[in-house]
């Protein structure tokens, strides 16, 4: 396969915003609702004379969305039909945004976003004996459509198309999930629907875009990145054999691992967009709680403000300021676990919290202090690493000190010297080769025989003073 192609990739990312009720009614905007079409009514599912009205929290969304990525937000803004049939659609229009978005420019992961507009979703269509990628060879198949999140309000991200890689398509698409959630815009649960990915793919040699091929709602990243992959490889597979790539909307096989061809690809004329007649063009600037300057201050802290305040605040390494970015609840905890604590203290408290599965934490603990007491006691010798790792969950989950834990199950570390040293001779009897090396220059095996030595005491020796008396006894 020649490697003189280049690849454009363009991203449109679609998703569902956390509000009480949908986008044009007051219906229940409620993903996790297991029976259909229960959150549905006249207006949402389209009957003749009912009314559209916008929701305000679902704007404010977009437009503090637009105001993290540096967006120029509208002064001006209307809401189109963009008009096509299909079963999921109860219109036979989507209420969505054409010629005056509400956010336009900006740029995240380095990458230049387009426009950010608002829009509602459509049903959720469920297929039965299906073959999606094969339709001829179904046989009995069935479709069901369940009206609950039609009408809910639903963000699209358009990117420009300076996508090159499909690690750099997966990375945006996380990082635009990080940022809803922490904005309180959205879950963006990929694996439930609320955020899907469309990719936008074309190769050429030129230098100029090829024919553009959309795989459309993409539901994982992983997926993200493989149907890229594979269908930068087909194109130039395509034009290698001297084929022509068509212009066409395909979708993505999770079981084939391949992309495979739904219909030909729409222009933006095919919507046949014109203003919505039931809702009114607004001016944003004229409405207060719209106001930029106001939403702006109850922003909270962005993720890469984040990224940035802990390296300079913490010094910590990029893996585990990660790790504190990505879940903010542990962020929580180590930070005000070593609120007023001597510095010393910062690595250890960020390398025990992180070397322990999150889930056993669980949510923020009510004596948060506790995290900074612990590690006091094992930087301190007091207990060892493996019982803070014992400590750290129990006390969270049962709120106690970390010291009556440590003392209800004996793992409290014993630093007297005559039982120590008891310890260490016992040790160097049973390590006569280890000691000859030692005093003939190695110094490595000191470290076998404390190793030795916590491993005789049962892990109850303060390994600091097993240490001193081992180079104390092997002096003489």
């Amino acid at each position: 396969m020649s490697s003189s192609y280049k690849a454009t990739i363009g991203l449109e990312i679609h998703a569902e915003l956390k509000t009480l009720s949908k986008m044009f009614c007051g219906c229940k905007n409620d993903p996790d609702e297991k029976r259909p079409n229960v959150n549905i009514c006249p207006v949402c599912m389209a009957h003749p004379g009912a009314l559209p009205v916008i929701n305000k929290g679902a704007v404010k969304h977009v437009i503090k969305v637009g105001l993290a990525l540096g967006g120029n937000i509208a002064s001006f803004t209307e809401f189109d039909r963009k008009n096509y049939f299909y079963p999921d659609i109860p219109k036979g229009y989507q209420i969505s945004q054409y010629k005056y978005p509400l956010v336009s420019g900006g740029s995240l992961n380095g990458i230049k976003i387009t426009r950010v507009h608002l829009e509602e979703d459509t049903a959720r269509s469920s297929h039965d004996k299906w073959d999606l990628a094969s339709p001829e060879a179904s046989q009995g198949g069935y479709s069901l459509i369940d009206f609950n999140r039609a009408g809910v309000p639903l963000m699209e991200l358009v990117t420009e198309p300076v996508v090159k890689t499909a690690a750099e398509a997966g990375n945006f698409a996380r990082e635009l999930q990080l940022l809803l959630r922490y904005l309180g815009a959205g879950d963006a649960n990929m694996e439930k629907g609320e955020m899907r990915v469309e990719a936008n793919v074309s190769v050429s040699k030129t230098g100029d875009y090829g024919t553009k091929v959309e795989v459309k709602n993409i539901n994982s990243f992983k997926a993200v990145e493989k149907a890229i992959d594979y269908e930068v490889k087909r194109q130039i597979e395509t034009l290698e054999a001297g084929g022509e790539v068509a212009q066409e909307t395909r979708g993505w096989d999770e079981t084939k691992q391949e992309t495979f061809s739904q219909r030909a690809k729409e222009s933006s004329h095919d919507y046949r967009y014109f203003p919505d007649p039931d809702l009114p063009k607004f001016e944003l600037s004229e409405i207060p709680e719209f106001s930029p300057e106001i939403l702006r201050k109850e922003m909270p802290e962005l993720p890469w403000e984040k990224r940035n305040r802990f390296g300079k605040e913490y010094g910590l390494e990029e893996k585990i300021i990660e790790i504190f970015v990505q879940n903010t609840s542990l962020g929580k905890i180590f930070e005000e676990g070593i609120s007023g604590r001597n510095k010393n203290l910062v690595k250890p408290a960020a390398s025990i919290l992180t070397s322990v599965p999150a889930q056993t934490i669980g949510v923020i603990p009510k004596t948060p202090s506790y995290l900074g007491d612990l590690v006091e006691m094992q930087v301190s010798g007091v207990i060892s690493s493996t019982s803070a790792k014992i400590i750290l969950p129990l006390m969270f989950g049962e709120n106690r000190s970390p010291k009556e834990i440590a003392e209800g199950k004996g793992l409290m570390q014993k630093s007297d010297e005559e039982w120590v040293t008891s310890i260490a001779k016992k040790v160097m009897e049973s390590n006569e080769k280890a000691v000859s090396e030692y005093k003939a220059g190695k110094t490595s095996s000191l470290q076998f025989l404390v190793g030795q030595g916590m491993k005789e005491s049962g892990g109850a020796a303060n390994p600091q003073v097993l240490n001193a008396i081992f180079e104390k006894l092997l002096k003489t």
